[in-house]
């Protein structure tokens, strides 16, 4: 497969820099990587040849000869994949990682990697096809599992029963014959608002994804933090409780065994047959089982025992964000995932939790926000995600 990509660090930086800022005057560009102009121009005539960089049209004028603006190539198209909460999310994005069309439908990670990950690049390939390219620039996977970055699979995960060690990366890079780069969707999302959301601002933030798995992303030094083996930020399986409920990881008293869907779901349905919440018995009456949109509609409609649930939830979480932010001391705290309305309930427990027992240093000017980008995040994340790799000197 013949790779293309910048061919020093000077072309790398300029390549990030249209991703992050969009189209520049070639002065203005210049002058930000402090390079002359004649070395300036050959690294330009280079990324213009492999189509990575094209001319915009004429820049504002600042007196004397007007300078060209200069953007990433039409031809530059980013796959991303998010799977997770039995859905498949497929997108295509530009180079400036705006998504320009996507495809989303039902998933049951049940039937297995080769089934999954078969239908995400049929999809890939449709996105490709009706964009009339002939290859894709690269591909990002967000899974909701532990993800060993460097062999580009996951590792025992709980939420993926069977996916243990499948070659997720290889197995898409075979098919579309491009780049291809997984991590875990909370690392993704991280670096979904560290491009276009709240996090955009900041070099020091944390991303707390809920959901049916819950885990954390770490933006660190302006860059995602994954450990010495990638396992950084997996907060959902740490044990709050040692008599607490029986988690899918096998564990009893996890984090994810208390706030994760799933555990919302299940108490949903023990208040529900306990007749503490009319609201909820009804809808089980009904539909013979609940949601956790159905908790959220019901906590919205102001069903007391329904938000007594989601803020206990939120207290669990914010015992856990007290020891992250002591222990990390961010700028920001991100948290996303939650179910449509659980949002502002969560919210408001989660942050009493953490101002009320956190040290005044560690919080003193430390947000704690909803995402502002919905579901976008782990799209835009896994596009930049993959843009990282091909955007690095070769």
């Amino acid at each position: 497969m013949s790779m293309i990509g910048p061919e020093n660090a000077d072309q790398a930086r300029l390549l990030r820099l249209l991703r992050d800022d969009g189209p520049r005057s070639r002065v203005e560009l210049s002058d930000a990587l402090g390079l002359p102009r004649a070395r300036f121009a050959a690294d330009v005539e280079r990324l213009t040849a492999q189509g990575l960089v094209e001319t915009a049209g004429p820049a504002a004028s600042r007196g004397g000869r007007r300078s060209s603006l200069l953007r990433l190539g039409g031809q530059v198209r980013f796959g991303a994949v998010v799977l997770g909460d039995g859905r498949l999310d497929v997108a295509l994005a530009d180079g400036e990682l705006t998504l320009l069309v996507r495809r989303s439908e039902p998933v049951d990670v049940r039937l297995g990697p080769e089934a999954v990950v078969g239908r995400a690049v049929d999809l890939l390939g449709k996105l490709r096809a009706e964009a009339g390219l002939a290859r894709l620039t690269g591909v990002g996977v967000a899974l909701p599992a532990p993800v060993a970055v460097r062999a580009g699979a996951p590792v025992a995960p709980p939420a993926l029963p069977g996916w243990h060690q499948f070659p997720v990366r290889d197995t898409i890079a075979a098919e579309l014959g491009c780049p291809v780069l997984v991590d875990n969707d909370a690392n993704v999302m991280a670096l979904g608002e560290r491009h276009a959301g709240t996090g955009r601002p900041f070099d020091d933030f944390l991303y707390v994804k809920l959901g049916n798995a819950v885990g954390c992303g770490l933006v660190l030094g302006g860059a995602l933090y994954r450990g010495a083996t990638s396992g950084a930020g997996d907060v959902g399986h740490l044990q709050l409780t040692e008599d607490g409920p029986l988690c899918v990881c096998g564990n009893t008293g996890c984090v994810e065994a208390y706030c994760g869907d799933a555990a919302l779901v299940r108490e949903a349905e023990t208040a529900a047959r306990a007749g503490r919440s009319t609201a909820l018995a009804e809808r089980l009456a009904e539909a013979g089982m609940l949601t956790v949109a159905d908790l959220a509609r019901a906590a919205t409609g102001g069903d007391p025992a329904a938000q007594r649930l989601v803020r206990d939830a939120a207290r669990r979480l914010g015992q856990v964000l007290v020891g992250l932010v002591s222990f990390v001391n961010p700028a920001l705290v991100i948290i996303g995932g939650a179910a449509a309305g659980l949002g502002p309930i969560l919210l408001a427990e989660t942050r009493g939790v953490v101002y009320r027992r956190s040290t005044p240093l560690a919080t003193g000017s430390m947000p704690i926000v909803l995402s502002d980008l919905d579901d976008r995040a782990g799209l835009v994340g896994s596009a930049r995600l993959i843009s990282e790799q091909v955007f690095a000197a070769c």
